[in-house]
């Protein structure tokens, strides 16, 4: 098999692809099964080679054009060929061309990085001070989403764990589980304050509505049923 990733004469990148219902972003994990005929074909020939494979989020209208590699790290090969891995998001990319379809997906890609910004950022918009406000708002929705599902309200700890903006940026996109076409849009910007504002304001929302629940919950207690 071909080596991946290998570099065209265009200065592009050769990449299998497993599009898959999810968005991995980078230095995230993500747990895979592995148990389509194409893509134990093509894990054979990652694991043979650099150990990585471009992640697309694919949904109902297709495959998207951005996604993350992802680096396995750890596998197991069952006895019928399929396999359980783990991997971790590394760089990100977007689909240029598609190489090939068959056996399975190839595509020439390019690297993608957040750019600096073109201009000052305003005072409290800068990309720093955004990751202080995100987490933050965090630490409230989590404080607030504990006392609905009746856990004990405790300080919680430090979310950002000396993380630059943005990889925090990406931490953050990460936990918004169960909204993978909001996580691939964040993925895709290549502006870390975009990206963080971005996620300010869907902390707002939700902080906004889990306040809205917690009122209702101590105006109207539940109480025992009785029969």
């Amino acid at each position: 098999p071909d080596q991946y990733p290998s570099e065209p004469d265009d200065g592009l990148v050769e990449l299998p692809l497993f599009p898959l219902p999810l968005v991995l972003f980078p230095d995230a994990t993500h747990a895979l099964h592995i148990f389509e005929f194409r893509y134990r074909i093509m894990m054979h020939t990652v694991l043979d080679t650099d150990l990585r494979f471009g992640v697309v989020f694919a949904g109902s209208d297709g495959a998207s054009d951005v996604g993350c590699v992802g680096e396995v790290v750890k596998h197991e090969r069952l006895a019928d060929d399929r396999f359980f891995l783990i991997c971790k998001g590394q760089e990100r990319f977007r689909v240029a061309r598609i190489v090939r379809n068959k056996p399975y997906l190839v595509a020439a890609v390019q690297w993608l990085e957040d750019r600096p910004p073109a201009e000052t950022p305003a005072p409290g918009e800068d990309a720093e001070a955004l990751a202080v406000e995100v987490e933050a708002l965090m630490r409230d929705v989590i404080r607030i989403a504990n006392r609905l599902n009746g856990k004990p309200e405790k300080e919680v700890g430090d979310l950002r764990r000396g993380l630059f903006p943005t990889p925090f940026s990406f931490y953050v996109g990460n936990t918004f589980e169960g909204a993978p076409r909001e996580q691939q849009a964040l993925l895709e910007l290549e502006d870390t304050a975009a990206r963080l504002r971005r996620e300010r304001d869907t902390l707002r929302n939700t902080l906004n509505y889990l306040t809205a629940a917690s009122a209702v919950k101590d105006v109207f207690p539940s109480s025992p049923s009785s029969g």
